[in-house]
């Protein structure tokens, strides 16, 4: 698949089929996600692969508010993904703060998990990114060691349904050339 026709065409899935996902679609989403460029090449991201159906629930019980549509695609698809960090290693420079935007970790990860959900398109899975939860809750459900951040949930898995593009504003909207607010 052509790369901007996987960035036009994703769609955050909320429907799975209960067809297993192969450790190899796994391999090469992550695959994808570990290229990602990130702050002095750092890699402060961990992934953890959930297939325990009784895990999944668990961590589906984490999502807020109740009418969360992501409750159900963590419980249906097959996998989940949730996209740790390692704190205070993106965004430092010998030991400081880089910039004022604090820890890196979020940009970090972000562009990571757009890699993932970006391959998942090109091979035919589906994806949604995951953040209204209690990150606290899924760190001790996982084991997840202090210095270590949950940042992200993805239910992995084949679609069960084809969600309609959503609207986007022109590029003049959202473009500014020299200063900004100027045309």
């Amino acid at each position: 698949m052509e790369l901007m026709q996987a960035i036009k065409e994703r769609r955050s899935v909320r429907k799975y089929k209960p067809d297993p996902v192969s450790d190899e679609k796994i391999d090469a989403v992550l695959e994808a996600a570990r290229w990602a460029p990130s702050w002095a090449n750092t890699q402060c991201w961990r992934f953890i692969v959930v297939r325990d159906p009784e895990l999944k629930e668990r961590l589906a019980g984490t999502l807020k508010p109740e009418s969360n549509r992501a409750i159900a695609a963590i419980k249906q698809a097959p996998v989940t993904i949730v996209a740790c960090a390692q704190l205070a290693k993106a965004g430092y420079y010998k030991g400081e703060q880089g910039t004022d935007k604090g820890d890196w970790f979020m940009f970090d990860v972000a562009l990571a998990m757009q890699n993932l959900t970006l391959a998942a398109h090109a091979i035919g899975l589906g994806t949604v990114h995951v953040g209204f939860f209690d990150a606290r809750a899924v760190a001790e459900l996982l084991d997840v060691p202090e210095g270590v951040a949950v940042v992200e949930m993805t239910p992995l898995g084949y679609p069960d349904e084809k969600p309609s593009p959503p609207n986007r504003r022109e590029l003049a909207e959202s473009v500014f050339y020299g200063k900004y607010g100027e045309k």
